[in-house]
């Protein structure tokens, strides 16, 4: 059997559309913020206080879809299936980029609706970011689930490669949809609403191909279908693998555990969910939000800042392609604390150089090792460790415990990134650098955590991880 055998290629690249969405659907709102102040929430004439509180209610209202979708996502997996629980997060895809792009139909002519429709257009981005919180814990899962081992690594690492490609897709779609409108107005108007309309084709893309593809043998065990387990598995590994895989897939599933979330004790919890609040404290989306802003506070002007930021982009793009490389070849373990400690020097320099007030070529350089430090490492692999350590039998339950708590990191970064930058005693003792120290002090603090904590998943079955876990709740 090749290496990639190609039936496995065809259900990962299919998975992997879930995270192509995942990034898609995070990322369009950045081209429309101007444009849904101007349509939604201008003509009201609030306070300047109520008025922006109204905005960030509108652009934050997909990260609450978010975190209902991570919290969900265990029992629409374990219940449902990893299959039908994709197709459910494509679905809500395709009706969010629908319905954000024309929240009044059909009560209103398109068009006419103004800011009288603004909760239904924050109920369809809630939609969709149900669908991105299912798809990101539904995605890698699935690809966990039909991968070998000694590939796994690498498949499940595909899948931040399509979160990336799907924001950097927006952001150029954005970006031509601005450019092809006449005037301010059109964009303000009807502009925005093709932005959010585009995600209609890579949603529906993402459905007809889900139809195609089979449910995961571990799921299909799990619900006592074994000869279909066999045959799905049969087109994925050689027969003598898929003999081994069914025996161990049976064993682990006879052995005396009852499926509560708890049932491998607590610490494989525990590690889970620190591993998704590590890879969120770091800071990785202050620099990703806020990339065009640091860019203007080191002395760029915004076309300078906007093209730098697309330059980070490539830079997240080149180095995850490395941890895809790399991650089967040098393991999970070595790969996140190295990341973790260069994202922590990063920072510490970053938050240094703000100090001194410099924010020269040192902090770009500090800005682009710290991106990436976090594409080869905490971005990537955080995903196949969530994907690999968790037992068959609380599989979906811990991840989407896992995921629900890195939905929660990331508002409390995105949060308090502005929060902490703008608070008037620690920029006179800081100049804008405290966040930046804070973050450093985290990446250590996470490469730690790492280095005494998780276990080394390479190489391993799915199975032997559940044995390791099994053996350490017995001492």
């Amino acid at each position: 059997m090749s290496r990639l055998n190609p039936y496995i290629v065809l259900l990962t690249l299919t998975a992997t559309f879930g995270g192509l969405l995942f990034g898609y659907d995070t990322a369009v709102i950045s081209g429309a913020v101007d444009s849904l102040k101007v349509y939604f929430v201008d003509p009201s004439h609030l306070s300047d206080a109520a008025a922006s509180s109204r905005l960030g209610v509108v652009v934050s209202s997909a990260l609450i879809g978010c975190i209902i979708g991570g919290m969900i996502g265990g029992l629409v997996s374990t219940y449902i299936g990893r299959k039908k629980g994709l197709i459910i997060a494509g679905f809500l895809f395709l009706i969010s980029a629908l319905g954000a792009a024309a929240p009044e139909f059909p009560f209103a002519p398109i068009g006419h609706g103004g800011p009288g429709y603004i909760w239904y257009f924050v109920f369809y981005r809630i939609l969709g970011g149900i669908g991105v919180g299912l798809a990101s814990m539904i995605s890698p899962m699935y690809i966990a689930e039909i991968a070998p081992a000694r590939i796994r690594g690498n498949l499940v690492a595909w899948n931040q490669i399509a979160i990336v490609s799907g924001m950097l897709i927006i952001y150029f779609v954005n970006y031509s949809i601005a450019k092809a409108g006449d005037s301010e107005t059109w964009l303000n108007t009807i502009g925005w609403r093709y932005m959010f309309l585009s995600g209609a084709i890579p949603a529906a893309i993402f459905l007809l191909l889900l139809f195609l593809v089979p449910e995961t043998p571990r799921f299909l065990m799990l619900k006592g279908r074994e000869t279909e387990a066999k045959k799905v598995l049969s087109k994925l590994v050689t027969a003598e693998e898929c003999e081994q895989e069914i025996s161990d897939i049976r064993a682990s599933l006879a052995e005396n555990h009852s499926g509560r979330l708890f049932s491998f004790g607590l610490l494989i919890i525990f590690i889970g969910v620190m591993l998704s609040v590590f890879q969120q404290f770091i800071g990785i989306n202050a620099v990703l939000y806020y990339a065009p802003d640091i860019f203007k506070g080191m002395g760029m002007n915004t076309n300078t800042s906007l093209l730098t930021t697309i330059m980070v982009g490539a830079v997240n793009m080149v180095f995850t392609i490395i941890a895809i490389l790399t991650v089967d070849k040098y393991g999970r373990k070595p790969l996140q604390i190295i990341g973790a400690l260069v994202m922590a020097a990063s920072m510490i320099t970053l938050g240094v150089d703000f100090m001194m007030q410099d924010k020269g070529v040192i902090a770009l350089i500090s800005m682009v090792a710290f991106i990436a430090g976090f594409a080869v490492s905490w971005g990537p692999v955080t995903w196949v460790l969530l994907s690999e350590m968790f037992p068959n039998q609380i599989r979906g339950k811990a991840m989407a415990v896992a995921v629900a708590a890195q939905w929660i990191a990331n508002y409390l970064v995105s949060w308090s990134f502005p929060v902490m930058n703008q608070n008037r005693v620690l920029v006179q003792y800081f100049h804008h650098g405290f966040a930046y120290l804070l973050y450093g002090g985290m990446g250590i603090v996470a490469a730690i955590f790492v280095w005494k904590l998780v276990p080394e998943t390479k190489g391993r079955t799915l199975e032997q991880m559940e044995k390791l876990w099994t053996k350490s709740t017995k001492h």
